[in-house]
């Protein structure tokens, strides 16, 4: 996890805020490229419905080693349409830590978002 985070801070530190998502994401593509991090990028978020597999073109931004989510983003404020999608994606891709990145930020460090699913205990449920 340090070495997502310090992929995305070298990023921002060479470019600074105010540029578009895009450019972002296809810097970072190469900051965790050159750091030999695993991740795939644009990856279909699928939804299963009652025993169905639905193709709903829902994508994430980035799967990081196949089990961390990241969603870039660069906005002025972090809404929290942004914070339930990325929590959405995990709960459909059955992912335990996300990360909203906002590059917009003064500091990269205010702009990270860490999320974790709370998922029951079920010696809790019994109870």
């Amino acid at each position: 996890m340090h070495r997502i985070i310090a992929c995305a801070i070298e990023v921002h530190r060479t470019l600074g805020p105010g540029l578009l998502e895009s450019t972002y994401t296809r810097c970072l593509a190469s900051e965790q490229g050159c750091s030999e991090i695993r991740f795939r990028e644009q990856v279909p978020v699928p939804v299963h419905y009652k025993g169905v597999h639905l193709e709903c073109g829902y994508r994430l931004d980035r799967l990081v080693e196949d089990r961390v989510i990241l969603e870039i983003k660069s906005v002025d404020t972090v809404m929290h349409v942004h914070r339930a999608q990325l929590h959405t994606y995990m709960r459909l891709m059955d992912a335990d830590v996300g990360y909203l990145m906002n590059f917009n930020s003064p500091g990269l460090v205010d702009g990270i978002h860490r999320v974790t699913l709370r998922r029951p205990d079920a010696t809790n449920i019994l109870k």
